[in-house]
């Protein structure tokens, strides 16, 4: 069965190195908010709010909405851009995406709440955007479902011996490691470029921009 580009694992791998690498960088570089792990936001916004610190609460908050409003607009172009062919709608969500991120390189730590906003933003239109690999349910900005599909894959595999679960297996747990990679490299670049590290995703997201432009 032909699959479209955008099921590719060489485009999804990429995709997953640049959520990783997003997550780290907000949350090292932006006042330890998460851009992709929306759970994690939820469970400090509820504990400052409980604690009375409705500031720190909101620095939680905002972002959550930010992906909520992500994941909106996604949906919409999709349905506004599904039948264009000069662009396919998932390249137009890439470019809105790297011009997003591009845009938080240059705010400046003062400005952190903006930044965390665009980041998140892009994050949930990208999740919204990508949503299989070879045909397999996945997401590329975050791991507990990838985790579940994976294991319950291999479990199917260790009962039924079907070679077809394993292979799903390791499509889940390979997204999950390059995920995991992309988070590390973050990390170290953090260190060393500050908000600057950011661009780093715009590159890789350039990369998959390309590699769309192989017909479907």
């Amino acid at each position: 069965m032909k699959r479209q580009i955008s099921e590719s694992f060489r485009l999804s791998a990429i995709l997953s190195l640049s959520g990783g690498l997003q997550d780290a960088y907000t949350f090292n570089v932006r006042g330890k908010v998460f851009a992709n792990a929306q759970t994690g936001n939820v469970i400090l916004m509820s504990q400052n709010f409980m604690t009375g610190d409705f500031g720190t609460g909101a620095k939680y908050l905002i972002p959550i909405i930010a992906f909520a409003f992500g994941i909106i607009l996604a949906e919409q172009i999709e349905h506004k851009l599904k039948h264009a062919h000069k662009l396919h709608w998932r390249q137009v969500i890439i470019l809105i995406e790297m011009l997003l991120l591009g845009a938080v390189g240059f705010i400046p730590r003062e400005f952190n709440m903006l930044a965390n906003i665009l980041v998140s933003l892009s994050c949930a239109m990208q999740v919204q955007s990508f949503r299989k690999v070879h045909g397999y349910l996945y997401a590329s900005t975050m791991c507990i479902g990838n985790l579940r599909s994976g294991t319950e894959s291999l479990s199917q595999y260790i009962r039924d011996k079907d070679k077809q679960n394993l292979y799903k297996t390791a499509h889940y747990y390979g997204i999950i490691m390059i995920f995991a990679i992309g988070a590390g490299i973050g990390g170290l670049l953090s260190d060393i470029w500050g908000i600057y590290t950011i661009w780093v995703s715009v590159g890789l997201l350039l990369a998959d921009f390309f590699i769309m432009m192989k017909k479907y």
